[in-house]
């Protein structure tokens, strides 16, 4: 009998001449490139060798040697890396925004966040709030020094696991308040968003594909990103909380 291939497997003929393509990815765009990459495989011919990793770690290990073809993340880890000469200046090119958001573990009370006001009396009335160590914590921390409480919030730090997010410390009822972006909080269940940080606050993480210095892997290159910004990954995008380009 015939055994069907699995989505996005390249046939045995040509799997032993695809090209790979390294990439390293930042773990808030895990989910939409977890559904992503078996279709630009299937349809462009490659083989992509994929890392995920949190922000600031896959930028320290790349710091310490680790090399790929493509980053792809926000411009809070990639900027300081092209500056650093790891990436290629003008080989970032953006294909989704997103923003820092609040959460609460569902069935709780939904804190109002609606201004600047209102979110400093909700997060001086937690007992405990969670947050990444990302694009979206950073802007969060931000936040909290503009709003003059950033050492009070960070002495409410609850640090998620190593290789966790913060949507399951919620869950937990470790945290009451938790930040963290759509694509993180969306997949864990028994979490709820509350919603963006007040307008006065908030500010846009814009999400890239940037091309490693020395990468010689041109096309594929191209390739990745047209695919990133075409209409087909912009559903995918939407659907696991990030805003296409």
């Amino acid at each position: 009998m015939r055994v069907p291939k699995a989505k996005g497997e390249i046939p045995m003929s040509n799997a032993s001449t695809a090209q790979q393509l390294v990439v390293i990815c930042t773990m808030s765009c895990k989910e939409a490139l977890i559904e992503l990459v078996p279709v630009f495989e299937r349809e462009q011919g490659y083989v992509v060798d994929i890392t995920y990793g949190p922000g600031g770690g896959l930028a320290a290990k790349i710091r310490s040697g680790l090399r790929g073809d493509l980053f792809v993340g926000p411009e809070e880890f990639s900027g300081p890396l092209i500056e650093e000469g790891f990436f290629i200046r003008d080989r970032r090119t953006p294909f989704a925004h997103s923003a820092a958001v609040l959460a609460v573990k569902a069935g709780t009370a939904k804190p109002d966040i609606s201004s600047a006001q209102k979110l400093k009396e909700a997060l001086l009335g937690a007992k405990a709030v969670c947050y990444s160590t990302g694009a979206s914590g950073i802007h969060f921390l931000q936040a909290c020094q503009k709003l003059g409480i950033a050492d009070v919030v960070e002495a409410k730090l609850v640090k998620p696991r190593p290789g966790e997010m913060v949507g399951p410390v919620l869950v937990r009822g470790q945290a009451e308040i938790g930040v963290q972006q759509p694509a993180e909080l969306l997949p864990v269940p028994g979490v709820e968003i509350v919603g963006p940080l007040p307008p006065e606050l908030r500010q846009t993480i814009v999400y890239g594909a940037t091309v490693f210095t020395g990468s010689t892997q041109h096309d594929g290159n191209r390739a990745f990103v047209d695919f990133m910004r075409s209409h087909a990954a912009h559903e995918v995008l939407r659907e696991t909380g990030l805003d296409p380009v």
